[in-house]
């Protein structure tokens, strides 16, 4: 029994830098136990304290798997972090493509993207097939390179001083 509690422990230490939490004096951990009553099981305190408010506390079920528990106030938090890194990732896709096909004017074309975007209410957007898509219906908002043909010869500095 003290080997597999040592190797609990090691399993909860290396769990505890994974979610990088300062190195807390007390760790919480609890086990589920099995009740008499078939529809009850029993928490019982392996470490740390039940006044310990620091999170995540750690639950060993019956199959020593190893769960977390947490307030509903800091998972909350965590959804909203989540939500806040997929749009930030989500805008900076938008901006890549945007800038692979040269606008004029980034925040004309970032505009009509993001209309665009609100009339499909699609939640996977491609945002190549999307900026292809304004680039051919508001061709004034990309530079074309085929506007910038010089005759043989010339070259840009001197047709940008006529």
């Amino acid at each position: 029994m003290e080997f597999k509690r040592k190797k609990e422990f090691k399993m909860i230490e290396k769990i505890s830098k994974g979610l990088s939490l300062n190195k807390q004096k007390e760790q919480t951990v609890l086990e589920i136990v099995s009740h008499e009553d078939e529809n009850s099981k029993l928490l019982r305190l392996k470490s740390g304290s039940w006044n310990n408010q620091k999170e995540p506390w750690l639950v060993y079920d019956e199959h020593q798997k190893l769960h977390a528990m947490l307030s509903i106030d800091t998972l909350s938090k965590m959804i909203e972090h989540f939500k806040k890194a997929e749009q930030e990732t989500l805008f900076l896709k938008l901006e890549k493509s945007i800038l692979q096909h040269l606008p004029l004017d980034f925040h004309d074309v970032w505009t009509v993207a993001m209309e665009e975007m609100k009339k499909s209410k699609k939640s996977d957007v491609d945002f190549d097939a999307l900026i292809k898509k304004i680039k051919k219906e508001h061709p004034n908002l990309f530079l074309d390179l085929k506007d910038l043909y010089l005759p043989e010869g010339a070259s840009i500095i001197n047709a940008i001083e006529r």
